[in-house]
């Protein structure tokens, strides 16, 4: 009988064979290419032969997969996905265990992506409904049609679909990329550099015919309606606030651009994505659109090379390419291509009620789909102190360590009357690559023990001793004791930090 490798064995088996599919190869082509037997190769498919250093190098070279990403981040993301719906109290009476799911994702991944997509659908629905109740709409009269993206009973909602559409592209798009050199050559042709305002007013001017007006927020056209920007297509006409920030004004020119000089090149990418419903593809649109106007405006050889230069100083970065602090740091996720690559970071984006509004990760932490994550992190910490970068060193239960970085932002426009927002943007990596980037110099990056201990979500997460647990775990026996009161109601002085789960390891 085969020997099954230990339980530090990388799990990827299953990447390996859904990559072979992909390709059209069967177990005795591939095998062939590796050198190796078609049963041995069946094997490592199966974990149940560990993975060789040399044939993994072989495996990465052949698919044109990095090293990092052929272990196990996707199927620990989807796992971690899949627990979070799960831990929904509409499942408290199934005793669903940890290995469970780790099976489920492993087995069958395409299951555990169909049963995460139902629990999205029901999510949506709910909330839906919540909203409906609350905001006394008829049904009947159409009411449901605008609540959570437009979206209805028994689909996923857009936001997620479009969020799943980023993550499996690891947030890199190489068409939108040649899309933005093209037209960044041709503004060269226009003249001036490609971030200034003249320069990209010169280029809708006479490249699409588009005229370009700043409105002063005094005037009654400004006051009317606020906006940050609308584009007249009749009028070939576009309004701009004066009250945008200089570099929230060239980023706006530059979404224009991109829905004029790359709308079929986006198009085909959500036809190629399979967005195909109303909601989902106009999200996935302005997605889209966004993704190019940033690289237009910061070329990615560029702005990957002055990062590893200034080691990812997001402030630095904002000085030299006059950008905004969400900019950058959205910019420094999309350095994913495959000759060429930055950190593989996280990125998520709060606001004060702690709602996630944008959330991508490479770096292997989970981030919630729903609702808020674990308050320990130090994204929710940075509201404590405005416009500082607040630095944690972290570990989830399962001892895997991020290097962190946290800032809030405020949004909105500049002057008396104004509408803000106060936004907390979160930016990291695993905290292998933390020695390159420069806020974690003068951090003992070695000392385990000394790391913040922190889990994704209350209802998911070990941690019985947390003084911040909001509810209790569901898979995780506890009992309240109405004579003692231990860190959380749900565990009593003196209990052990490890608790018994129900049925097993969960």
């Amino acid at each position: 009988m085969a020997k099954k490798p230990g339980k530090d064995a990388p799990k990827i088996g299953p990447k390996i064979r859904r990559l072979r599919r992909e390709a059209g190869l069967s177990q005795a082509a591939l095998a062939d290419i590796l050198d190796v037997s078609a049963s041995y190769l069946n094997l490592i498919e199966h974990n149940r032969r560990k993975l060789t250093v040399p044939l993994l190098l072989k495996l990465s070279d052949h698919f044109g997969v990095p090293v990092d990403q052929l272990a196990d981040e996707e199927e620990s993301r989807l796992y971690s996905d899949v627990m979070e719906a799960l831990s929904d109290p509409v499942f408290d009476e199934f005793d669903i265990r940890n290995t469970d799911v780790r099976d489920l994702v492993e087995v069958s991944p395409e299951t555990a992506r169909a049963l995460l997509h139902a629990y999205d659908a029901y999510h949506a629905t709910l909330t839906n409904a919540r909203s409906l109740a609350a905001s006394g709409a008829d049904p009947d009269d159409g009411g449901l049609a605008g609540l959570a993206g437009g979206i209805g009973a028994g689909t996923q909602s857009a936001a997620d679909i479009v969020s799943d559409m980023v993550q499996d592209a690891s947030n890199y798009f190489q068409d939108l990329e040649e899309e933005a050199d093209r037209v960044r050559r041709e503004i060269g042709t226009v003249g001036g550099a490609a971030r200034s305002l003249d320069a990209l007013t010169d280029y809708l001017r006479q490249a699409h015919d588009v005229r370009v007006n700043f409105l002063d927020p005094g005037t009654a056209a400004a006051q009317s309606v606020p906006f940050i920007r609308r584009y007249h297509a009749q009028q070939r006409l576009l309004e701009i606030s004066q009250r945008l920030p200089g570099a929230s004004r060239a980023f706006q020119l530059a979404y224009q651009i991109a829905l004029l000089s790359a709308g079929p090149v986006i198009d085909m990418l959500l036809m190629e994505k399979g967005l195909k419903e109303e909601q989902p593809r106009a999200l996935g649109r302005v997605a889209l659109a966004n993704y190019f106007a940033a690289a237009l405006l910061f070329p990615y050889d560029a702005f990957l090379e002055s990062a590893r230069d200034c080691r990812y100083d997001v402030e630095l970065l904002q000085h030299a390419w006059r950008a905004g602090f969400e900019q950058i740091c959205h910019r420094l996720t999309t350095l994913n291509r495959p000759d060429n690559r930055g950190i593989p970071l996280h990125m998520l984006r709060v606001d004060l009620a702690g709602n996630i509004s944008k959330r991508f990760t490479l770096s292997g932490l989970p981030i919630p789909r729903h609702g808020g994550a674990c308050s320990r992190w130090n994204i929710y910490g940075a509201f404590m102190a405005p416009g500082q970068i607040q630095a944690q060193v972290s570990k989830l239960p399962d001892g895997t360590a991020y290097f962190c970085i946290a800032r809030t932002v405020v949004k909105g426009g500049i002057g008396h009357g104004a509408q803000r927002n106060v936004l907390s943007i979160g930016l990291g990596c695993d905290i292998r690559h933390a020695k390159d980037i420069v806020y974690a110099d003068g951090i003992d990056l070695t000392q385990p023990d000394r790391f913040s201990e922190i889990g994704v979500a209350c209802r998911i997460c070990e941690r019985m001793d947390c003084t911040q647990r909001a509810f209790p775990p569901v898979h995780l026996r506890y009992r309240i004791d109405a004579a003692a009161r231990g860190p959380s109601p749900y565990t009593a002085p003196g209990w052990p930090h490890h608790h018994e789960r129900p049925g097993g390891t969960r």
